[in-house]
């Protein structure tokens, strides 16, 4: 199956996904991923602020800034296709953009280098065990991560997690995914 369809299978599934359970299943990938070793270890930690039908984390970011460590948010230029990490320390340092994200502001906020990153957690909308991903079609992260060399989790509800997604040249996949009921090791480890 082509990644166009498996991704808009995928967004209709998650869609039609009762909120309540989306709820519970997304504490419980956020339990999982609190007392993972790999994040308890990691000082500075990328992370996506999801939308509906994504895995919620806005709240793991909030257990973030709880446990001390720094967090650190995309911004995107449309144009380029590329991002920039920044820091973050409230959610007021955020700022509603292009369909209807919300970022970073620069002016109140620090960039932050690829290698003062010491885990990614890098959103998807499929993914197979070998952690490979099939993202929301845009190519930001498959731009970032060839330049990224740290750490990589992605969070994803069991269902989002099928035998396998076709494989171009050019793609990196994560190290582990984290599910509401497993944490997966992935096959394709240095």
């Amino acid at each position: 199956m082509e990644k166009s369809t498996l991704r808009k299978k995928m967004i209709h599934t998650l869609n039609n996904m009762d909120p309540q359970k989306h709820q519970l299943k997304s504490n419980q990938i956020k339990s999982n991923l609190l007392i993972e070793e790999n994040v308890k270890k990691s000082e500075v930690i990328g992370i996506t602020l999801s939308s509906f039908p994504e895995v919620e984390t806005w709240g793991i970011v909030e257990s973030l800034w709880v446990q001390g460590k720094s967090v650190v948010v995309p911004k995107c230029n449309p144009t380029t296709r590329e991002m920039i990490f920044y820091k973050i320390t409230s959610f007021d340092q955020l700022e509603v953009v292009y369909m209807k994200l919300k970022e970073p502001i620069p002016a109140v906020t620090s960039k932050v280098d690829p290698s003062e990153i010491d885990l990614l957690i890098v959103p998807g909308v499929v993914f197979d065990r070998s952690g490979y991903r099939i993202g929301f079609g845009g190519g930001y992260y498959d731009r970032y991560l060839s330049r990224y060399h740290g750490l990589t989790i992605s969070l994803a509800f069991d269902c989002q997690v099928v035998e396998c997604v076709p494989v171009q040249q050019f793609d990196l996949p994560v190290k582990y995914i984290m599910t509401e009921s497993k944490r997966i090791q992935c096959a394709m480890m240095e």
